[in-house]
């Protein structure tokens, strides 16, 4: 897929989340999309047909619709090729030889008009390439004929279902929810691939392998790939007595690596830099990192406006509060939702592309105090009007997704809760490629004895947010090259951030 040896019309999109897929494609991957896709295709085609029959002569522009459109359908346009265009291949190839120089065989090409060749010489491997060039029209032509003779929406997307996807993405619900459908359609299939499977339940594991109807007591199913983390967070289960007497928030995934089945586990990451690489390669097997880590220019160039690529920042009790809870276990703690826009602000306001940031937190209430500051910051009628992260989220929706800087929200200032599980922390602390800035009361996570091996790392740092004064994103300094003293700047609360914030918004306007 990553190569592109798989056309896009051959891969499908289905469930609730089909929408959201970031694609460079003009149609989404939804069934409507495809079939989309595919009626575009088919009028770009059947357009070329059309040239292709006006260049040999065969019909005229007073042959078109209307419309200017083609006279041409999938089914007309198989019978042009069989008794038009391979005919006129065969001829051309029955009458040049290996022999042949490049002046005979353009002379006797039969499609030099179509192609615009003009007097320009032509050779046999060319002339070969435009051969196939009009084959594949005609061949991928062929595969759309179906869609001409089935008129619902319903019929058409069953069809691609069915008869032409190659690639089928779904999430397991969806895959629960549409069981029926699917094998009452004889939907098919030889190879599943799970990713996230670590935080699949097992009956979640199981629907999926179950999607079609056995023809025999033999299943069709050749593979089955499972792709996931058990070092990150489990299947969420919200009964305690389910959960940790029952074992029930266990995977499949992480059963079968506990039982010692044969797995393959990557020994090198190429997401992050190296040094935020640290912060949770220990938690792996001899981790280590890509040759592109150390070369790409990227990961060798330090991050604008900042002295350090990660750090964390410790807020002390902001207007004389630490963590809030307005109801039962509804966490926000508005210091730290207050630092993290500020710092999110002056990102942006030093050029740093907004979708290039996202924030995150432990806690939903955080989460909803976050966008309701930001919001109000970045509201219709201040010099940031309209500009968003690209994702305020919550740790545990955002395992599995990445950005290049990422801005984190630890809450608590009483007690640890449940990032006290150190799987919670891996998903937050390897999320980001290239910046990780992280707000908390560091004193309190400091001392958790679970959390000590990346505290420790982060404590070898100042707990006070470090600015480089004077540059602008993108930057040209490297990670290596001494900032002058006089560029340093020490931001000692939320306040201070504010107020250099407010001071930029000011040369703005």
């Amino acid at each position: 897929m990553a190569r592109g040896d798989i056309d896009e019309r051959y891969m499908l999109r289905l469930g609730s989340g089909e929408n959201d897929l970031q694609t460079d494609s003009d149609f989404d991957f939804t069934k409507l999309g495809r079939v989309n896709h595919i009626l575009s295709r088919r009028a770009k085609l059947l357009e070329q047909v059309q040239l292709i029959s006006e260049s040999l002569g065969i019909s005229g522009a007073a042959e078109r619709g209307p419309d200017g459109s083609p006279s041409y359908t999938c089914e007309t346009a198989e019978y042009f090729y069989l008794h038009h265009v391979q005919k006129r291949i065969q001829i051309f190839k029955s009458n040049v030889k290996d022999d042949k120089d490049e002046a005979t065989v353009s002379e006797i090409f039969p499609f030099k008009k179509y192609f615009g060749l003009g007097d320009e010489s032509l050779s046999i491997s060319e002339a070969t390439k435009k051969f196939d060039v009009i084959g594949e029209y005609f061949t991928e032509l062929a595969e759309y004929r179906p869609l001409e003779l089935l008129r619902s929406q319903r019929q058409r997307t069953d069809y691609l279902l069915t008869k032409q996807a190659r690639i089928v993405a779904m999430t397991c619900t969806h895959a629960a929810i549409a069981r029926s459908h699917l094998v009452d359609l004889g939907f098919q299939y030889d190879n599943i691939v799970m990713e996230e499977a670590g935080q699949m339940l097992d009956i979640e594991t199981f629907v999926p392998l179950l999607l079609q109807r056995s023809e025999s007591a033999e299943s069709r199913l050749k593979r089955i790939s499972l792709i996931g983390d058990h070092h990150q967070l489990p299947p969420v289960v919200k009964n305690i007595s389910f959960s940790k007497y029952s074992n029930l928030d266990q995977s499949l995934f992480t059963r079968l690596i506990r039982l010692g089945v044969p797995s393959i586990d990557l020994n090198k990451q190429g997401r992050a830099r190296s040094e935020i690489a640290k912060l949770y390669s220990w938690r792996y097997k001899d981790l280590g990192n890509l040759d592109h880590v150390r070369t790409l220019t990227d990961f060798s160039k330090a991050n604008p406006g900042f002295l350090h690529t990660h750090q964390i920042i410790n807020v002390e009790d902001y207007e004389g509060r630490g963590e809030s809870t307005p109801t039962a276990y509804f966490y926000q703690n508005v210091g730290e939702a207050e630092y993290a826009v500020a710092l999110f602000q002056y990102m942006v306001l030093i050029g740093y592309p907004p979708e290039k940031i996202s924030i995150l937190t432990t806690y939903n209430g955080q989460k909803e105090l976050l966008n309701d500051i930001i919001s109000q910051r970045c509201g219709e009628d201040t010099p940031l009007g309209g500009v968003r992260p690209g994702s305020v989220s919550t740790v545990d929706h955002y395992q599995g997704q990445q950005n290049d800087f990422i801005i984190l929200s630890l809450v608590r200032t009483k007690s640890v809760g449940h990032l006290r599980d150190i799987r919670r922390l891996i998903v937050a602390v390897s999320r980001a490629r290239l910046g990780l800035y992280v707000f908390c009361r560091q004193n309190l996570f400091s001392g958790c004895h679970e959390l000590h091996q990346v505290m420790d790392q982060f404590a070898t740092r100042s707990n006070k947010l470090e600015l480089v004064t004077s540059e602008q994103y993108p930057s040209e300094r490297k990670l290596e090259s001494d900032v002058p003293k006089e560029n340093k700047y020490v931001v000692n609360s939320v306040s201070d951030l504010g107020g250099i914030v407010h001071a930029m918004q000011q040369q703005m306007s």
